[in-house]
């Protein structure tokens, strides 16, 4: 598949067109960004780390009747996506409390959620990607009443294959976050998910083991994100 122009460029992803109109290609960058984009930085093997977990996480929801954007590994650093009418929103699933729940609720940091916490916000950097209920979102028409009810039910779904998986490797799915686009007229799960888009913890002793170590300065972010993909049993060449 032949590379073309940029498309887009984000914190840490660029998109590139191709010879075909339907599919584009995601380049992963070593980049790594926080609080949009105040803090930047370069860090070794992160390009390649993100999409080797990203594939992994999303054959596996395939497997299990998710549909998603992606087709395949390109390269270390690439893959080939389906080309969607991204909807300006991020779903965000939250199992444990923490970060910007507790600033904004006053509640106790891991404190756990019963039943799951569900939140939409804004994609838009200038704004801080506030948050926005489903009133804002078929007022402004950035999505219909019917994309929002399988936006909400596809994340919930996420949660019921991801939460077990990483369990079962020692590993607490705090929260994350997914967007959706348009293909065919169908709804897909498109972006990525990567420890750049989630939190993980140890189950035992609460590390931090996702992008939480960069914003926080903690070190070992790209070795902790390789030790999460080695207990889920992703391959990464060395």
């Amino acid at each position: 598949m032949k590379t073309g122009a940029e498309l887009y460029r984000g914190k840490a992803k660029t998109v590139y067109l191709t010879e075909d109109p339907k599919v584009l290609v995601m380049h992963y960058r070593d980049d790594t960004s926080a609080f949009d984009g105040v803090k930047v930085e370069k860090l070794a093997r992160k390009g390649m780390v993100n999409n080797y977990f990203n594939a992994f996480i999303m054959n596996k929801l395939k497997e299990a009747g998710i549909a998603t954007h992606f087709e395949k590994l390109l390269s270390a650093q690439e893959s080939l996506v389906k080309r969607l009418d991204m909807i300006p929103v991020e779903c965000v699933v939250r199992n444990i409390a923490t970060g910007s729940l507790c600033r904004r609720l006053g509640v106790q940091d891991g404190l756990e959620l019963k039943p799951t916490l569900f939140e939409f916000f804004l994609k838009n950097d200038e704004l801080h990607d506030p948050m926005i209920n489903d009133y804002h979102i078929r007022t402004f028409k950035w999505a219909t009443d019917d994309e929002v009810a399988q936006m909400k039910e596809l994340t919930f779904k996420v949660n019921t294959i991801l939460q077990p998986l990483f369990l079962a490797a020692g590993m607490i799915l705090v929260d994350y976050k997914l967007e959706f686009g348009r293909y065919d007229g169908k709804i897909l799960l498109g972006d990525e998910f990567t420890p750049d888009g989630c939190r993980i913890w140890d189950v035992e002793t609460k590390e931090k083991l996702d992008k939480d170590r960069f914003r926080k300065d903690l070190g070992n972010v790209i070795e902790s994100y390789e030790i999460v993909a080695h207990r889920l049993g992703i391959e990464i060449p060395a």
